[in-house]
């Protein structure tokens, strides 16, 4: 199996001034590991442990000090103008709270709508069957279209948030905390949803949590980050079967159980 994403000694740092004095926190500190081609990949750790800073530099949404990040093989930071242009398509996100990410102002369809817009030059009709069908596959129907994110319930709209994130139909999905603002009934509606997603479509996803009980459930193989570095890495089952970090141990003692 081929690796899809590629991180080497991946360092990402951030700059604070406060009254005149300059710190600097290292969130990620020289991490590195490979994501398989169709794989489930789990980070855990705790809040503040670099996870989601990393999925941010994967997004480009930071820039790292120092470090590679390959999709494909391809170093995202110096791609060619049409592999920048390309890989928004192939790599998206769907965020932790469903109601903030979610433009308030704009009904469903405008949402589902607007990507396709921006990164395709699709008929008009073309986009209407896809987002048709892409509610279909998130388990919502056509009603939804002209409504507001407000009129949703949590499990919904991160349902609507799901939607919008394979709208592109992208090689690779990051899921930062996606079921952590929900109850835990709703949760697994929406980790089911999400494992059988990804057997439908193929997806290689990077699922982020601080919650062991769901990535048991889920993740292929998991990786454990603690202060920004990654401390322990192996198959899922041998995580909570043989644990080799105290801190690793600390969290599976620590996790509540969630019947899914």
């Amino acid at each position: 199996m081929d690796n899809l994403i590629d991180i080497k000694e991946l360092t990402v740092e951030y700059t604070n001034i406060q009254n005149g004095i300059k710190t600097i926190t290292r969130a990620v500190d020289n991490v590195s590991f490979s994501i398989r081609e169709g794989e489930i990949y789990a980070l855990a750790g705790e809040s503040g442990c670099g996870k989601s800073t990393l999925s941010k530099a994967i997004t480009k949404l930071v820039k790292p000090l120092s470090g590679e990040i390959l999709f494909e093989g391809e170093n995202i930071f110096t791609q060619s103008k049409e592999e920048q242009k390309n890989y928004p398509k192939n790599v998206q996100m769907i965020f932790q709270n469903p109601y903030s990410s979610l433009n308030p102002k704009m009904k469903i369809g405008e949402i589902l709508k607007e990507p396709l817009d921006i990164n395709t030059k699709y008929s008009n009709n073309r986009k209407q069957t896809i987002i048709k069908n892409i509610l279909g596959d998130v388990g919502l129907t056509e009603k939804v279209l002209d409504l507001y994110p407000h009129e949703f319930s949590g499990g919904q709209r991160q349902r609507i948030a799901i939607a919008r994130a394979l709208i592109l139909n992208p090689k690779f999905l990051i899921a930062d905390e996606p079921v952590s603002a929900l109850d835990a009934s709703i949760q697994a509606q929406i980790i089911n949803l999400l494992k059988d997603l990804k057997a439908q479509k193929n997806l290689t996803i990077l699922f982020i949590s601080h919650d062991l009980s769901v990535i048991r459930y889920l993740a292929d193989r998991t990786g454990i980050m603690y202060f920004g570095k990654l401390v322990e890495e192996n198959y899922t089952s041998a995580i909570f079967c043989r644990p080799k970090e105290d801190y690793t141990k600390l969290l599976l003692n620590s996790a509540p159980r969630l019947h899914l």
